[in-house]
Formats: structure tokens, sequence, C-alpha cells
């Protein structure tokens, strides 16, 4: 009885925008992304409906507390086990979780201790999907298309934060909190075809690296080990989290309190917001068109310390028209720094640590950068808008200094898509290494060791792992 064989060749036949495979992980990303929208308009719905206002914020940052405590153990999870049945796993409980609740509320009205304890069991499968869901893009495409699938991914998370909220909403007009839990559930139903439908390169290991059969807290110690001696991935991932706590709660919670105290409403507060998401949406769609950008490490400096002023200097214009354009331009910076960041971590990471690398990334978003609102509500209350922005930027900027100071992060370049005309056929992996350079680095477990080639300016280095993934960076003859 013949097999269907669910493992991918080593290199990319098409860009992936066209690659069928990529395009199903992407619909299936898509579908849970406006489920967990729809499922986050029917919990506060259902809240409201139930409780005062105390208790409505209690329930929706209840899913908070378990994402974050568990974030690391999902990215051991991640590399222990095929992240694709990690994130197949993830949805069916979801879905199996939103469907008994949608079940439970058609019969009788639900009580306040029911959605907290819902609120638990999501973010405590979420922790889960995340490092999961970080770690399949380079096991699904090759290096050289991981920018433009990180491009793909944001258009995903911007188009759900669109479509996701009015699709709740009219499921709550037309049947009330159950219709829109059961929406939820279908949305979480509907990406397992596609999941099951995947095909996803094998993991492989460098020469020499044995696998891992400690402990889970073995594992994770040794990946946090991992990121703080590896040159390039662990100033990455300290890049985004500086970004992330510097600017998250500025754009979530500063821009609401500044919008009251400029008196421009809720209208205004709409107009930013919704700037700052074409702008990242565009970003994006860079990332996704061009699929590769020069001096990958510059641009990421560059798009970060605008990205840093643009948000402050909404807080310093004096009219409504100008913060929505400086909105718009902070971000489009987001969306370009955010895909190469990624990019730049993925392609760098070695396949057997990547969700462990993911959760740590994530953390500082979803679970550090959300303490920090209640500090930036009392701050501007006591100081008003203008100063908070400005020290939040300027937390920010630091970001830049890490990357300044950071050689492997400032010569850093991703894997170029190799030039093909119309009539060449696929080109191996092996002779698309090599059109990248001829110099190369082993991946160990203290990171990157260096073997630079002599050679004229411009010459160039590469990372590779076990996957015999590429990432150049660029060097001088006056180093070598």
């Amino acid at each position: 009885m013949a097999t269907t064989d669910r493992t991918m060749p080593g290199h990319a036949t098409r860009p992936a925008h066209r690659d069928g495979n990529v395009l199903r992980w992407l619909t299936a990303h898509t579908a849970s992304l406006v489920g967990d929208s729809v499922y986050f308009v029917a919990l506060g719905w259902s809240a409201q409906k139930t409780a005062g206002p105390a208790e409505v914020g209690l329930v929706m940052a209840a899913g908070a507390l378990p994402r974050a405590l568990l974030m690391l153990v999902g990215g051991v999870v991640a590399d222990r086990f095929d992240p694709r049945r990690v994130i197949l796993g993830s949805d069916v409980l979801r879905c199996l979780l939103i469907l008994s609740v949608a079940a439970g509320i058609a019969l009788t009205a639900p009580a306040v201790w029911i959605l907290v304890a819902v609120a638990l069991a999501f973010g405590a499968v979420d922790a889960l999907f995340v490092p999961a869901i970080g770690a399949l893009p380079p096991r699904i495409t090759s290096p050289d298309q991981l920018a433009r699938v990180t491009g793909m991914r944001s258009l995903s998370m911007r188009l759900s934060q669109i479509a996701g909220p009015p699709i709740g909403g009219l499921a709550m007009g037309l049947g009330g909190a159950a219709a829109a839990f059961t929406v939820a559930g279908l949305l979480f139903a509907l990406s397992l075809p596609f999941l099951l439908s995947m095909r996803i390169r094998p993991l492989e290991r460098s020469e020499g690296e044995q696998p891992e059969n400690g402990t889970a807290r073995q594992d994770l110690l040794e990946g946090l080990h991992y990121i703080r001696r590896h040159r390039l991935v662990g100033p990455l991932v300290v890049t985004g989290a500086l970004c992330e706590l510097g600017l998250i709660s500025t754009l979530n919670v500063g821009m609401v309190l500044l919008n009251a105290e400029r008196g421009w409403g809720p209208s205004g507060y709409g107009w930013i917001v919704s700037g700052f998401g074409a702008g990242a949406a565009a970003g994006a769609a860079l990332l996704t068109v061009v699929g590769w950008l020069p001096r990958a490490g510059l641009v990421l400096a560059g798009t970060l310390f605008v990205c840093s002023a643009g948000a402050v200097s909404v807080a310093l214009v004096p009219a409504l028209w100008i913060a929505v354009v400086m909105a718009l331009v902070t971000g489009s910076c987001a969306g370009v720094f955010g895909g190469l960041n990624n990019a730049l971590v993925q392609t760098a990471t070695a396949p057997a640590y990547l969700g462990r690398v993911t959760s740590v990334a994530m953390l500082a978003m979803v679970g550090l950068a959300p303490l920090s609102y209640p500090l930036v509500g009392a701050a501007i209350g006591a100081w008003g808008s203008a100063p908070v922005f400005v020290g939040c930027g300027a937390f920010a900027c630091l970001g830049v200094a890490v990357i300044l100071a950071s050689g492997a992060i400032r010569s850093a370049e991703l894997p170029r898509p190799p030039r093909r005309s119309a009539g060449d056929g696929p080109v191996p992996a092996r002779e698309h290494g090599a059109r990248h350079g001829t110099a190369r680095e082993e991946h160990t477990d203290r990171g990157a060791a260096e073997n630079p080639q002599q050679g004229g300016d411009g010459a160039e280095r590469q990372v590779r792992d076990g996957l015999d993934r590429p990432l150049t960076t660029r060097t001088d003859r006056t180093r070598g």
C-alpha cells in the first residue's frame, strides 16, 4: 500500500508566495488567528453580560498568566516533538474547548469562574502553540525564502486583526455568545486539514551533534545557554525584547491616554491605530514582494531608530493628521524591523533550538510587555503623555545601540534567492549554497565557530547549521 510522503526536499523549488506547501501553512495559521480574535470577542462580551467591569478585566487578563508562565515550557515541547504535531494538538484542544463552551453557554448562562477557567486553559494551550508556530517556517521552506514567509505571516496577522472582530461581532449579533464561540471553534477546526496536508523537512543535526536525552529542565537551561552564547541570536533576541518593552505599552495604553489628553477622542485614536496598522501591513508586504533586502543588519538598526522616533513624534506633533502620518511611518518601519529580525533569528538558529529561541523571544511580547501597562498609565497620569512617550522611545532605542555594538548583527545578511531564468530547473541545495559564497562556518553548541576566508573586498562568510542553511555575513579584507 502506497504511503504519502510528508517530507520535503532541502531547497524550495519556487518562491514562497507560489509554494503550495507554504500557502497551506499560511491558510491554517490565518484561520487560527481569526479564531483567536473571534474567541476574544466572545469571551469579553460573555463576561460583560455576566459581571461588572472589574470581573471583565479579570476574565480577559486570566489567559495571560499561564501563557507567560508556560511559554518557555512550550519552547521545549516544540523542540522535543515535531512542531506540526504540537500545532495540530493545540488547535484540536482549542477547538474542543471552545465548542464545549459554546454548547454550555447555549444551555445556561456562564458564571464568571467558568469564563476564568476557560481563559486559563486557552492561555495554557496557547503557550504550546506560539513557540511551535515560530519553529515551523524553517522546516517548510528554504532559508532564502524566510524573509518572504515572515512578511506573509505578518500580513496574515494584520488580516486576522481586521477580519476577526467584525466576524465575532456579527456572530454575537445573530446568535449571541454561543454562536460566536462556535464560529471560533470551527475556525480552529478549519486549520486542521491544511496542517495535515503539509510537508515538512526532517530535522537534521550537525556532524557530531547528539540528540538531546535530558530532562525538560535541562533542555530549557541548554536553550537559554545557547541564546546567551550565540554571537548573533542572543543580541537579536535582546534587540527585539527592547523594542517590544519600549513601544508596545505606548501604542496600546499610551495612545488611548494621549488622545484623551489632546481632545482627539475615540475617532482620533481610531485614525492613529489604523495608520499604524496600514504602515505595518505595507512593511510586511514589502518583505513579501522583494523577499530580500541588502545589508539586513544595518536596515534593522535604521528601521528600529525611525520606528522609535516616530512613536515619540506622535505625542509631540500639534495636529491629528500629522500624528496619523507619523503613525503610518512608524508602522511601516515596525513591519520591516519585525520581519527582518524574525527572519535573521530563524536563519541563524540551529533547527534543534528553534522552539526554545522563539519562546524566549515571544515571552517579552506576551509575558513581560503587558506588565508595563499599569506603569505607563500611572506615569502618564503623573507627568503627561509627551515625556513618557520620549522615555519609552529612548528605551526602545537601546536596541539600536545593541545592534551597532554587535559586529555580527551589523554585518548580517539574509541568504539571497538564486537568480534563475524561466527555463532553469530547480537549484540543488548544494549548488545554492555555493552561489552564496565559499567560506563556511560549522555550527557548534557555542554558537557559530568562524572560519574566515581570505579574499577580496566584500568576501562573504556563511553560518551553517544541521540543515545546511546559510546566513551570509560580509567581511572586509582588512578584518580577515
